[in-house]
């Protein structure tokens, strides 16, 4: 099995609103009948919610432009979403932390369907070393390192008590990560050259709080 990750085209940084807008909109095209040749910018922000101008200059970074009184090419549009978003390559991580929430990522075929490959697991727990979440390995946090050179991953899931979440952040810089997914509701640091990205299910579990307890009919 070759190792080593492939290597990927660079491509340009865009603003995260648009990066968080974009699977939106190739999950929808996606779901087009395939007798729709072309689908309109208006339709497009009807159903997503989304104005028709921002739509627009979100699709221009990816070279896509629609026809006028016709909209959008459904295939090209589907074809530049998924080259660009590049859930159809190959992207391995590792989950630290195979606890409940690190076991259920394991066993989460999705996260495949969009190009990650789990490819281990790690923990501190003696009953959880050595053991595996549906044929992925679960190591010793020790043994960071030495599977990350043999494996190739670049991306470290975190998915750790948030008070040893600084600490599991810098072993995965340590050990050879370039990217840190982090599930804690720690802001955790690293060097500019990490990417990290914060998924904190506490944040959107204070918001759906915050919204029910606002709305008008539950003053």
């Amino acid at each position: 099995m070759d190792n080593k990750p492939s290597q990927q085209p660079v491509r340009p940084q865009l603003p995260e609103p648009t990066l968080r807008r974009l699977p939106w909109y190739l999950a929808y095209v996606t779901m087009l009948p395939p007798d729709e040749e072309y689908v309109s910018s208006t339709r497009l922000s009807r159903d997503l919610g989304v104005d028709a101008s921002r739509i627009a200059k979100d699709l221009s970074f990816l070279g896509v432009k629609g026809k006028t009184r016709m909209g959008y090419n459904v295939a090209e549009l589907e074809n530049a979403l998924t080259a660009f978003l590049d859930f159809t390559s190959r992207h391995r991580a590792v989950i630290i932390g195979a606890g409940s929430l690190g076991a259920a990522l394991m066993r989460d075929n999705g996260l495949s369907q969009y190009g990650m490959e789990i490819v281990a697991g790690f923990d501190v727990n003696p009953a959880l070393i050595g053991t595996q979440v549906c044929d992925i390995p679960i190591y010793d946090v020790a043994d960071l390192a030495a599977v990350q050179r043999s494996t190739g991953a670049p991306i470290a899931i975190l998915t750790v008590p948030y008070q040893r979440s600084q600490q599991v952040a810098d072993a995965a810089v340590a050990a050879g990560f370039k990217a840190l997914w982090n599930f804690t509701p720690v802001r955790i640091s690293a060097p500019d050259n990490i990417v990290i990205v914060n998924t904190s299910i506490y944040a959107h579990l204070a918001l759906i709080y915050n919204r029910m307890n606002s709305a008008p009919d539950n003053q």
